[in-house]
């Protein structure tokens, strides 16, 4: 581990003082990670930030965040979707990245808090996270929104949620998606690929970890064979949106990312990949870590939606 990148280093010697989540109860996991650290106190500064809920059933609701940034408007849409193996994190991990997106790229973000296995298994984090991109199609013009430039994005879990957005509104006719970004996104569940291999141990984000959360995500096998959650079982990925996919080069979840993004390119979807040396799972929301790699990815977004003219 001595060839590790100075700070991958410092995040997984953190990382490592914790007991080990796949080890754990859900709730307990949850309770540990609040207190791992994320940013540093210097949040960017937005025009406003407000909280509010959403139905997605009887007496059911989930609540959004939307981030202005600073500027007239009217703002593309970025609907954000947090990562933690659909188990863990909410609005106050995804936080600091989104108020940097927002304040950085000039977008108004809707931070989505879906809700979470295994007490909401699949499909309802997946349904969740498609009510709430209607409640942006049917509310974005209220909150200073374009609606016709809305975003889909989110890291890990939440690019696996994105995505399967796309497609939900590919099937189910609207709403009409612009783009979507996926970080690291989880895209299978065969836990078999050469980065699963490669850095089944000692990179964070491990083997066992990844099985733990699909157990408490998925319901049967029938669910891995669903392409709302295991997206590269998709027949047809022809009528997704134009994707950015960004990786980390020591990730598990590498191969699989790379993989969803040859088969979008071969269907004619406008894609671009990168895969960020050095880095492992987990660098995009970790700002106290990584602020120059996050900075770094947020160019990567921003250059790819100004290329679409969505910015």
């Amino acid at each position: 581990m001595n060839h590790l990148n100075p700070q991958v280093k410092k995040y997984l010697d953190a990382f490592y003082q914790m007991p080990s989540i796949h080890r754990m109860d859900p709730n307990k996991a949850r309770t540990m990670l609040a207190q791992f650290p994320r940013s540093n106190e210097n949040l960017d500064q937005l025009t406003k930030v407000e909280d509010c809920l959403v139905s997605v059933g009887e007496n059911e609701e989930i609540k959004l965040r939307i981030y202005t940034p600073k500027g007239k408007g009217v703002f593309p849409i970025f609907v954000y979707y947090h990562g933690g193996g659909w188990v863990l994190g909410d609005l106050e991990s995804a936080d600091p990245v989104c108020r940097m997106i927002a304040s950085r790229i000039g977008v108004l973000v809707v931070s989505v808090d879906y809700r979470l296995a295994p007490q909401y298994p699949f499909p309802i984090p997946a349904e969740d996270s498609y009510k709430a991109l209607q409640w942006v199609k049917e509310n974005g013009t209220a909150i200073n929104g374009d609606i016709n430039r809305i975003v889909v994005g989110g890291d890990s879990a939440g690019g696996n949620l994105a995505a399967a957005v796309s497609m939900m509104a590919s099937d189910r006719n609207g709403p009409h998606i612009a783009a979507q970004v996926l970080v690291y996104p989880v895209t299978s569940f065969c836990f078999n690929t050469k980065s699963y291999h490669e850095f089944a141990n000692g990179f964070g984000l491990e083997r066992d970890l990844m099985i733990w959360f699909s157990k408490h995500y998925l319901r049967n096998e029938e669910d891995k064979k669903n392409s709302y959650a295991n997206l590269l079982a998709a027949n047809d990925l022809s009528m997704l949106p134009s994707s950015l996919i960004i990786t980390a080069e020591k990730d598990v979840l590498r191969d699989e990312g790379k993989e969803f993004s040859e088969r979008l390119d071969k269907v004619g979807v406008r894609v671009d990949y990168i895969c960020v040396p050095e880095m492992i799972h987990g660098y995009f929301t970790n700002f106290a870590f990584f602020s120059e790699q996050i900075e770094n990815s947020l160019s990567y977004i921003g250059s790819f939606l100004e290329d679409l003219e969505l910015i």
